[in-house]
């Protein structure tokens, strides 16, 4: 009894400082971010945005092991400024909209991988699909501000984005490449 008692004593008086160990949460500054992509249809070059998405970070350059972040993008939101392009993005050959209204990134760890730069190894599930990713990215910390500036080449085909006629990439090249800017402000 008396041995369980030192236990939870030591258990109770280590929970504070392990807690504050914890890296610290950053809040998405939704205005000066930005989710992007570009492809090509035809060979002519588009670029399109996800105008609704959040992400949930926490980070400390000096605690990479314990950082993370698990980002949801809501893929009805996709918008490229072309109405028949923008018309079939839901549709059942493309991100099926109805069935897998959200793409997810979610990792756990990162690496250094040079002044400012980073890799965050994790999971992006699209259309239920979920493959690994490692997202490169740069990252400038100034007080209680951050700035991080990421791009990433995707292959459409991995997480059955163009059923159909559209699984040809001779009109639709495979390859998507996201570009992430991303402004945040540490919580207090």
């Amino acid at each position: 009894m008396i041995r369980r008692l030192v236990i939870l004593a030591a258990s109770l008086a280590l929970a504070p400082s392990l807690a504050a160990a914890a890296p610290p949460a950053w809040i998405v500054d939704k205005a000066a971010s930005h989710l992007t992509f570009s492809s090509s249809v035809s060979g002519q070059a588009f670029t399109g945005s996800f105008r609704n998405w959040n992400a949930v970070i926490h980070f400390d350059p000096k605690d990479l092991a314990h950082s993370d972040v698990a980002a949801t993008i809501d893929i009805a939101s996709a918008a490229t400024g072309n109405g028949d392009r923008d018309t079939e993005i839901p549709g059942q050959d493309w991100f099926w909209t109805s069935h897998f209204p959200r793409a997810t990134f979610v990792a756990r760890g990162f690496q250094p991988a040079g002044p400012g730069r980073y890799l965050a190894a994790g999971v992006l599930t699209i259309r239920d699909k979920a493959k690994p990713l490692t997202l490169p990215f740069s990252l400038a910390i100034t007080g209680a501000s951050a700035k991080m500036s990421a791009q990433v080449a995707l292959n459409r085909l991995a997480f059955g984005v163009g059923q159909g006629e559209w699984q040809a990439t001779d009109t639709v090249p495979a390859g998507v490449t996201v570009h992430i800017d991303l402004a945040a402000h540490r919580t207090p």
